[in-house]
């Protein structure tokens, strides 16, 4: 399966000749790239232990992939979910700071044991190319803008610590084993799909949400924080150029928008899409929140020919009408 220009796999039906296993291919980030697969034509299966992920993510398309309910962090489930799979895309994980500050073990073994048991079963049932989703997070709080790959990880969170554990068994697997591994580190994913009503929720689907209702909008510090917000589409296009992308194995690349915006430039930004006016509730910053984030996406367009396609306030208006869509019915109906 080799294609020259990356960015186009999407739109190459030939080249899903092959077998896709996607972890976390209920949740968020999942589900969309599980769609992109099987709208290209692809052989897909899913696991998932549904503790984040909610099948109807992917209803509309039931009976085009096999679907496998288990935990990562048993070995057993690993080895079968590997069976005659060609290329694994590893997006399960507990994505959240502030709950592996409150359970660290629990997020351990769901982001770290489960990444470390699936590589070693990818080894051993000869599977071409791992993709793994890595975290900006890994960086820390450093001063220096934009984040670069090169620069040292400083992980504030045990999620970070874990995610970058990850990363480094990745690269082992890719130094000792010869197993092709790729690390996209995401920089703060959005899109439809994303739950708005956990606890641990993202900000963007909490803040659209809460304004749609005419809630207060809570935030924690002084709204000047500002991160990477990028669309989720952008993640799923570079999902797809990292499968083929030939100069990618062992390396860990930057994926972002490379764009800099503030949480109070979002809340200004969905006060215009929906034609109201916010109400803000300034908080203590909480443990383990990065100051600022950005991402140096050189190495990305080289390896990948990676470039986002869609910017943060038209992802947010896409965003926002998903929400707007189901009228505020239960996380388990917002991801259609």
């Amino acid at each position: 399966m080799a294609i020259n220009n990356p960015e186009s796999l999407h739109e190459a039906k030939s080249s899903m000749s092959e077998s896709f296993l996607v972890t976390g291919g209920a949740g968020f980030i999942g589900s969309h790239i599980v769609r992109r697969l099987i709208h290209d034509g692809a052989q897909v299966r899913v696991v998932d232990n549904l503790s984040t992920g909610h099948m109807a993510r992917l209803g509309d398309l039931a009976g085009s992939f096999e679907f496998i309910h288990g935990d990562l962090a048993d070995v057993a489930v690993c080895e079968r979910a590997v069976i005659k799979i060609d290329c694994v895309i590893h997006q399960a994980a507990v994505p959240s700071v502030q709950r592996s500050i409150r359970d660290p073990i629990g997020t351990n073994r769901a982001n770290a044991v489960a990444t470390l048991n699936l590589l070693e079963s990818s080894r051993k049932a000869g599977v071409r190319r791992f993709v793994y989703a890595a975290s900006s997070s890994a960086y820390g709080d450093t001063e220096v803008l934009p984040k670069r790959e090169d620069m040292p990880a400083n992980p504030l969170s045990p999620y970070a610590l874990q995610k970058f554990m990850g990363e480094r068994y990745c690269r082992l697997y890719f130094d000792l084993y010869k197993l092709d591994t790729v690390c996209l580190r995401y920089f703060n994913v959005f899109g439809p799909g994303q739950d708005p009503h956990s606890e641990y929720s993202a900000v963007i689907p909490k803040f659209a949400t809460a304004l749609q209702a005419n809630n207060t909008l809570v935030v924690f510090g002084d709204g000047e924080q500002s991160r990477d917000f990028t669309f989720v589409e952008n993640i799923v296009a570079a999902n797809l150029a990292a499968l083929t992308a030939p100069q990618a194995p062992g390396s860990v690349i930057n994926i972002g928008c490379g764009a800099r915006t503030s949480l109070n430039d979002i809340i200004r930004m969905l006060e215009r899409i929906l034609g109201t006016k916010a109400k803000v509730e300034y908080r203590a910053t909480r443990p383990g929140d990065v100051r600022h984030s950005l991402a140096d996406l050189t190495l990305a367009q080289r390896i990948l020919a990676y470039e986002p396609k869609i910017g943060v306030e038209a992802g947010l208006a896409i965003t926002v009408k998903a929400l707007s869509s189901v009228n505020g019915s239960r996380s388990d109906s917002i991801i259609r």
